[in-house]
Formats: structure tokens, C-alpha cells, sequence
């Protein structure tokens, strides 16, 4: 993915300008403001500085497919172009990128409703509803517990995708099951549940 094919996406799509504050703002918020009234060149500087992380944060979320992740890094982009009348300062770009680009890959596409027919079954209440009571509790998983001995990503890879979505929104980018269950469409046990059988199946794998 290039900046210029970036480019050539958004020209379809100017937000309205944003007001300016008479005070002084971060630079992130200015170049926003810039970027809302058509500079691209102000939108290119934002994305060069986030890109690499929201292209991490789309191939977890894509399971280390590159060319998926390539797409929705660019899809997510395009529509912080489109919606960047809608930011209000009230937190980092980067925070408000992150969030949108979870929505783009997860809340909107879905991607979760066609995993979710467990063939790895998950036990849950009737209703779907499980507490999570019974679950014994697993500490969550995080870069140094792992050491030497096996690299966080390939052990993800080996995760049902349902329970590594789960853990790589909860453990890794701080997502409360109730966010993830709104996110994804799965209730809110089933989210713990999977929570607890991707922690379970690292920490076999790192036995």
C-alpha cells in the first residue's frame, strides 16, 4: 500500500473544515484541522506517523493475512479521511485511529459472525450469557512472561481464530467484553469464555 494510492482514494471524499481554537494544540489536533479543510499533505504527514501501528493493529486482527491486512489498513485510512469532521479532540488521533480501524475490521465487516459456529465449541449458558463463573482464572498473557522461548505472534497464529481475536482485543489492545461483544456480535460470556480458552491454550503451548 503507497501513500499516493492512499491519495488517490480520499480526492472523492472532503470532510467539512473543523473549527479552529485560538489556543495552542498538539500537533496531531492541528494537523487534523489542516486536513479537514482538504490539506492532504497535512493527512499524509498523519498517516505516515500511524500507519505502521494501525497496520499491526490490522494484521492481528486479520490473523497475519498480509494482503487482508494491507486492505484494511487502507479501508481505515480512507475512512478516517471521510470522518474527520467527526473528530473532536477529545482524545489523541492515534487513540481515535485505533478505535475507528477496530470498527472498520471487526463492528462493520463482521468478520467475527462467520467464525463464530464454534467448531471449536465453547460451553456457555443457554443463553449465551456465561459469567465466566467455573473458569479458572489465568493471568492475562503479556511480552515478557514469554521470554526466549516462543514468539508472541506465531503463538497467536496457532489460536482458533475466535479465542485470538478475543485475546488480542482484551489482552493486547485493552477492549472490556462488553466493548468486544458490541464490536463483534458474540454475547458477552461467550467473550469470556474464548478469553479463557486462548490463555489456557498459550500457556500449553508455553509449558
Amino acid at each position: 500500500m503507497t501513500t499516493a494510492t492512499l491519495t488517490m482514494t480520499m480526492d472523492a471524499a472532503l470532510p467539512a473544515a473543523a473549527a479552529v481554537s485560538p489556543e495552542a494544540e498538539p500537533e496531531d489536533h492541528r494537523l487534523v484541522r489542516l486536513a479537514a479543510t482538504g490539506d492532504a499533505k497535512a493527512f499524509e504527514r498523519l498517516y505516515r506517523l500511524n500507519a505502521d501501528r494501525i497496520y499491526g493493529l490490522c494484521l492481528r486482527l486479520c490473523h497475519g493475512d498480509v494482503p487482508r491486512a494491507e486492505q484494511a489498513t487502507q479501508d481505515a485510512f480512507v475512512r478516517a479521511w471521510e470522518k474527520l469532521a467527526s473528530f473532536r479532540g477529545e482524545s489523541r488521533f492515534s487513540t481515535w485511529m485505533h478505535r475507528l480501524t477496530v470498527n472498520v475490521v471487526l463492528g462493520e465487516h463482521r468478520l467475527l459472525r462467520r467464525w463464530v459456529s464454534f467448531d471449536d465449541s465453547i460451553q456457555s449458558g443457554a443463553d449465551g450469557d456465561d459469567d465466566g463463573h467455573g473458569l479458572d482464572p489465568i493471568e492475562p498473557v503479556r511480552h515478557d512472561d514469554i521470554g526466549g522461548r516462543i514468539d508472541l505472534e506465531r503463538a497467536l497464529a496457532k489460536l482458533p481464530k475466535g479465542a485470538r481475536t478475543v485475546l488480542v482485543l482484551h489482552d493486547i489492545e485493552g477492549y472490556q467484553h462488553d466493548e468486544i461483544s458490541a464490536l463483534t456480535g458474540i454475547a458477552i460470556g461467550t467473550s469470556k469464555a474464548q478469553l479463557h480458552r486462548a490463555r489456557r491454550l498459550l500457556q500449553a503451548m508455553l509449558s
